[in-house]
């Protein structure tokens, strides 16, 4: 059988390096990981961004808490003159190498997968890779492959389902990496802060990020004071939300307890 010339383009392989990206901090990582996606959440709303929840996406693994910096992957329907199947043939025209080529410890790889249940991003092979980079955790708008093996690698996940299918084998092909994209309708740069525990993944814009902590660190402390005085049975009025009667005990137990 012949071979056009139009199977042979791969006009997606990258051409140049993207910005270098800006990563939060271990204490910022620290920081927003003890606070948790739901106070996160609920304190950047009350600062104008009315959704940062990656929504349609949950916890695969264990949803152990993390935080870290936004690395991005950005998946579009596949056209067969940009992207061929036999990716073995040019290991480097899969853009999700690159992505993980860039991974430092503490990063997190986001990928819009365009929602696409058919697609397997993300295998094995590359999410040890990345377990071995460092990186803290993976958030797909799609699925993943190879779950079996992947459940092993202590790797955090949050995805929409796992499929046994690899990515080009459906409707999809990696596109452009590092750069801004929707994940779960949720607009996310590179260099943003991501907050993913139980209750899903969070979007915090790397401006925000020190407002949010120092905000969010107070609310985390008086609810966690009010919830001491709850479970004794203590009066919800008074307590939750905090009331102004009740604040200076607040703040003798927070003095006391070196908050």
């Amino acid at each position: 059988m012949e071979t056009t010339e139009a199977t042979q383009l791969h006009s997606v392989a990258p051409t140049a390096s993207p910005e270098p990206v800006t990563r939060i901090t271990e204490d910022q990582r620290e920081a927003l990981k003890s606070i948790g996606s739901a106070t996160v959440s609920s304190q950047l709303s009350k600062m104008g961004i009315r959704d940062p929840h990656i929504t349609g996406i949950g916890p695969l693994t264990s949803a152990e808490a993390i935080a870290g910096t936004a690395l991005t992957l950005k998946f579009m329907p596949k056209r067969e003159d940009l992207y061929r199947v036999d990716e073995y043939a040019d290991p480097e025209v899969q853009l999700h190498r690159h992505v993980l080529y860039a991974v430092q410890a503490g990063d997190v790889v986001v990928v819009d997968g365009r929602a696409n249940m058919s697609s397997g991003l993300f295998g094995e092979m590359m999410l040890t890779y990345l377990v071995g980079r460092g990186g803290a955790g993976l958030i797909v708008d799609g699925c993943i492959r190879d779950w079996p093996a992947v459940q092993d690698l202590g790797l955090p996940v949050w995805a929409r389902g796992t499929t046994p299918n690899f990515h080009t084998q459906t409707d999809l092909m990696p596109f452009d990496y590092n750069s801004p994209i929707a994940c779960g309708e949720t607009t996310v740069i590179p260099g943003d802060a991501i907050v993913a525990d139980g209750d899903g993944a969070v979007v915090v814009p790397a401006s925000l990020v020190d407002k949010v902590i120092a905000v969010s660190s107070t609310h985390h402390d008086w609810e966690e004071f009010s919830r001491l005085k709850l479970r004794e049975g203590a009066d919800m009025r008074r307590y939750y939300p905090l009331s102004e009667a009740a604040r200076p005990e607040y703040e003798a137990w927070a003095r006391a307890n070196g908050r």
